[in-house]
């Protein structure tokens, strides 16, 4: 009790140094054992421990501000001395990342939540370097690192998200794979990295996922929970990044639940044919056969009738089966067969879709979206495709135009938003112009080149859009 009066009496003493620089030139592993302020150290220990112990970082956060301030005090007073407290308990460590993240969270000046960012990121250092368990702690630490934005979407969060899964293989948590597989998406869709780490990554973290799903009794569940989401991700890619084998393993398990399911097998025979699997294989002629036994039975229905006397019903449907240049030629008969502008609107949107994302064909997307628009005001749609359309003629580019050409795409994006309440089509938006804010032109390549920000220059590469200049950093 004595200790604790002399602690609440320089309470606002050693407060004065809570926003001190938190970096230390000490031993990070250094006990109380041999110290000669041993006692102060222990007592320190105790009183912080009586606040925080069985605390979430939530319930810290609701502690009243003298609660709070003893405990962070006595922590950081403990730590000070001893940051590896006993040398039997890391409880230095993992306390100190809960009470640095409520001040962390509570922060508003950016320096201040860097320095605590960096703070807590040095503790999960000490603790691996201290008490090993390193493979748990660097999946903690690559989860923490991508919910800050200080780090988020960057390299040195993959880096640490990525030796946590080798280094932990099968016992890696279920939180990793989520962050992960989030930034693997970002990265591959920004050339950060390859088609073929893209490929291995998701190898290995399916793996071990799978292997938790088979035989981790007690997260099993969160690792199946995890796996929906992964895959819900990957989605966005797969198409690009995998080949065959990866959706034969996705798709064949539907087909062989669904075998006599007309849709099922047509979407796995298409998607396998996209994807490259050869069709004299004995699978995909089981199913080319399937198909064509179970859509005999349909020859003879309205559905035949209906799909030969409407052009745009017809278009729609051979766009879904695969059949691009015949659905083409189907929604130029659709156009001639309605003077609807709504309708006419949403046939140069397809047209534009499948020009763009199935025919790479870039500059005649761009006339049918900008057909769409016209025929629609209003419409948001048709400015995303645009936008898309020249961020990717932008890849063909050299680096400044390339990085022009996303000024250009952001401009059609923040446009489609700004014209169109749709709330799907401003997340699809919001999230296209997160993606590519990295891409965005270097004030030293400008600078290089006497371009100011707010110039307006002309984008290159078959472009030609006016944009005013914006720098990334």
């Amino acid at each position: 009790m004595k200790e604790l009066r002399i602690s609440l009496i320089t309470l606002a003493l050693t407060g004065l140094f809570a926003g001190a620089s938190l970096a230390q030139d000490k031993d990070p592993c250094a006990t109380w054992n041999n110290s000669p302020k041993k006692e102060e150290a222990e007592n320190a220990h105790v009183l912080y421990r009586g606040v925080v112990k069985g605390k979430e970082v939530a319930d810290l956060e609701k502690l009243g501000e003298q609660e709070f301030n003893l405990a962070y005090n006595n922590w950081k007073k403990a730590y000070d001395i001893a940051p590896a407290a006993d040398g039997q308990r890391p409880s230095h460590y993992s306390d100190g990342r809960d009470l640095v993240r409520v001040k962390y969270n509570k922060a508003t000046d950016p320096a201040v939540k860097k320095e605590l960012a960096d703070f807590i990121l040095r503790l999960y250092d000490e603790q691996i370097k201290c008490y090993k368990n390193e493979a748990f702690l660097l999946g903690r630490k690559g989860f923490d690192m991508f919910y800050m934005p200080e780090f988020g979407y960057r390299q040195e969060t993959y880096n640490v998200l990525k030796e946590a899964l080798e280094k932990g293989g099968n016992e890696t948590e279920y939180i990793v794979m989520e962050p992960l597989s989030q930034i693997l998406v970002y990265f591959f869709k920004n050339q950060m990295v390859s088609q073929k780490e893209t490929q291995d990554m998701y190898n290995k973290m399916s793996e071990i996922v799978d292997y938790n799903i088979e035989k981790n009794e007690r997260y099993g569940k969160y690792f199946e929970a995890t796996k929906l989401r992964m895959d819900n991700y990957f989605k966005e890619i797969e198409d690009e990044v995998f080949d065959c084998a990866y959706f034969k393993t996705k798709l064949l398990p539907d087909y062989e639940k669904n075998p006599e399911d007309l849709k099922v097998v047509q979407y796995t025979y298409v998607k396998l044919k996209q994807q490259g699997c050869d069709t004299t294989e004995a699978i995909m002629q089981e199913l080319k056969g399937k198909y064509e036994v179970l859509a005999k039975s349909i020859n003879d229905s309205l559905e035949i009738v209906r799909r030969q006397q409407n052009p745009c019903y017809d278009a729609s449907q051979l766009q879904q089966e695969g059949e691009y240049s015949r659905a083409l030629a189907r929604y130029e008969d659709c156009l001639k067969s309605t003077d609807d502008p709504e309708s006419k609107a949403q046939v140069y949107y397809s047209i534009a879709s499948i020009r763009l994302y199935r025919l790479s064909q870039e500059s005649a997307a761009i006339s049918a979206a900008r057909q769409a628009a016209t025929l629609k005001p209003g419409w948001g749609r048709p400015y995303i495709i645009i936008g898309d359309a020249y961020a990717k003629m932008g890849r063909g580019c050299d680096d400044w135009n390339s990085r022009l050409a996303i000024l250009a795409a952001m401009d059609k994006y923040s446009y489609a938003k700004a014209i169109d309440s749709d709330s799907d089509l401003a997340s699809d938006a919001n999230k296209r112009l997160g993606q590519y804010r990295d891409a965005m032109p270097e004030r030293q390549e400008g600078f290089m080149r006497g371009v100011k920000e707010g110039q307006t220059v002309t984008v290159g590469c078959g472009i030609g859009e006016t944009v005013k200049i914006r720098y990334r950093d």
